[in-house]
């Protein structure tokens, strides 16, 4: 059963993923009228939001887009960074969506950060619990019952749900926000403005899928352990 979901959600995120690149591979040889840089458009939405404390700064790799609220600097990949086109636009503009968010104190960017550390000590948990499941008689009797070894599971796999779910909306409004700064500042329009707002729909089921495959996840081992107490 766990093989399927994971089977299952392995070929939604490749078919997500693989739309999602050609998207960008699409957008990005389309030039913006103004003729903007990501950088500049970066900035402009950032000062144009009363911002002016976050930096855009380059990143390595692609698709590494990110905003950091520890340093307060948008992360651009340098194909995003330095392209003049609707791709580098939109992931431009989404990425300061996080910026905004955080400087208006939006709800759930706050919890999602809260989270973030039970999130990463959550994995740890997990990652020692498989061990010694994959060790079988050798480890798990020592430490722990099978029993608590699924209730640890459980409550691992409930903290990556929660943080997936409430991803979502932050993900989704960085997206609105983005969209509708790009149309009200002339940065897109038209043609332009819908592939602005197909790319960063793309972007946004990546996210779709992998709160999904956690919640899938998570009622899987609720059913194990529940099939156990009866």
């Amino acid at each position: 059963m766990l093989i399927l979901i994971f089977l299952f959600f392995m070929i939604a995120s490749m078919i997500v993923s693989s739309q999602l690149k050609s998207r960008f591979k699409k957008y990005s040889k389309t030039p913006l009228s103004s003729n903007l840089s990501g950088r500049e458009v970066a900035e402009k939405m950032l000062h144009d939001n009363g911002i002016f404390d976050v930096k855009v700064i380059p990143s390595k790799g692609t698709l590494t887009d990110h905003y950091n609220p520890a340093n307060k600097t948008v992360n651009l990949s340098e194909s995003v960074y330095h392209g003049r086109n609707v791709a580098a636009a939109a992931v431009a503009a989404h990425e300061c969506g996080h910026a905004v968010q955080h400087a208006r104190s939006y709800a759930p960017l706050k919890l999602r950060s809260a989270l973030v550390p039970v999130q990463n000590v959550s994995a740890k948990i997990l990652n020692a619990v498989f061990i010694m499941m994959f060790f079988g008689a050798f480890l798990l009797p020592g430490f722990i019952t099978f029993d608590l070894a699924l209730q640890i599971i459980i409550a691992c796999y409930a903290v990556f749900t929660l943080f997936a779910f409430i991803t979502l909306p932050v993900e989704i409004n960085a997206t609105q926000r983005a969209l509708a700064w790009l149309h009200s500042a002339n940065i897109t329009s038209g043609r332009n403005h819908h592939q602005a707002q197909d790319a960063l729909k793309w972007a946004a089921y990546t996210y779709v899928v992998a709160a999904l495959s956690a919640l899938a996840t998570l009622a899987y081992y609720v059913m194990i352990f529940l099939g156990r107490r009866d």
